[in-house]
């Protein structure tokens, strides 16, 4: 059996990738048309092995790093889901208030990868609060496969509750500076735009390859924006152009980064779609936009 490389993969095989994981295809249709690539030593195991998330090798903080306070937490969601389970993260290094970021997950609930970007939000020294949308019905269990299936039975705009009662919860909190933003990744960077047009005392918004809001929601935004774009991510993409004409129209302050030659989901380093070099120039850009912004 030949050892997979990402260059190895043609761009069909992550396009049927993003497909399945965004509920397009079901995983039987998903490894049938996989089979079209199995050729030349490549068998369909190895291809769907390749393609599914590492989440065991590829934590960059781990949770029981010296430097912070990680730990699960719940909160009220009253408009939403009810009691909320999160992963609360701030460095122990610093004795002063923090501002805040809501980590909003991708479809599939609080992975292991959400779960260690919060830990990355707090190396930065923010206090992160990484909720988990799947918490009434068990919360993450285990396997992303599992975790879309469970996302699918929430309601959409009662998990938007959550993140709004999550966004609240940090600015109350004791170690927070009252001034709190957002960064989110797929269905999170929907939320993250969602949130900037729910709460206009939002301090910032970072959506990853992001759903657009509706045109007479999308007005509403008053928090500086930095978007964060694929290239490759058409399906996303398509929404950009209509987006941009109504952030212009409305004097709403945004940057947006279209990365060259990189899927959606490059930013995950659990999978191959991810990027390396575009996925550390968007995290310093999202942490840099933050500090900007959010510090008082």
């Amino acid at each position: 059996m030949k050892d997979l490389k990402k260059e190895d993969i043609q761009q069909e095989v992550f396009d049927l990738y993003d497909d399945y994981a965004h509920n397009k295809l079901n995983r039987r249709q998903f490894v049938e048309k996989l089979s079209i690539y199995a050729v030349g030593g490549v068998t369909v195991s190895s291809l769907l092995s390749f393609m599914s998330p590492d989440y065991v090798n590829s934590l960059l903080v781990q949770p029981d790093d010296p430097t912070l306070d990680s730990k699960f937490i719940e909160y009220e969601s009253p408009k939403g889901g009810g009691t909320i389970k999160g992963l609360l993260s701030k460095p122990t290094t610093i004795d002063k208030k923090l501002p805040g970021v809501v980590v909003v997950h991708e479809n599939r609930g609080l992975n292991p990868y959400v779960e260690d970007v919060g830990r990355r939000t707090a190396k930065a020294d923010f206090i992160s609060l990484a909720p988990d949308a799947l918490s009434p019905l068990g919360g993450y269990p285990g396997n992303d496969d599992d975790g879309r299936e469970m996302q699918k039975k929430r309601d959409r705009n009662e998990m938007l509750e959550d993140f709004i009662a999550a966004y609240h919860y940090l600015k109350n909190h004791k170690d927070c500076n009252g001034n709190v933003g957002v960064v989110g990744f797929c269905f999170g960077g929907y939320i993250s735009n969602m949130m900037a047009v729910r709460l206009p005392e939002l301090g910032a918004a970072v959506p990853y390859y992001g759903r657009q809001p509706e045109a007479e929601d999308a007005k509403k935004i008053k928090a500086p924006l930095l978007l964060q774009y694929a290239e490759l991510d058409t399906r996303v993409n398509a929404g950009w152009p209509a987006f941009e004409e109504i952030l212009k129209a409305n004097n709403i302050e945004y940057t947006a980064y279209i990365y060259p030659e990189v899927n959606h989901g490059f930013h995950n380093n659990t999978t191959p779609r991810y990027d390396k070099e575009a996925a550390n120039l968007s995290w310093e850009r999202t942490i840099a936009f933050f500090k900007k912004h959010l510090k008082d």
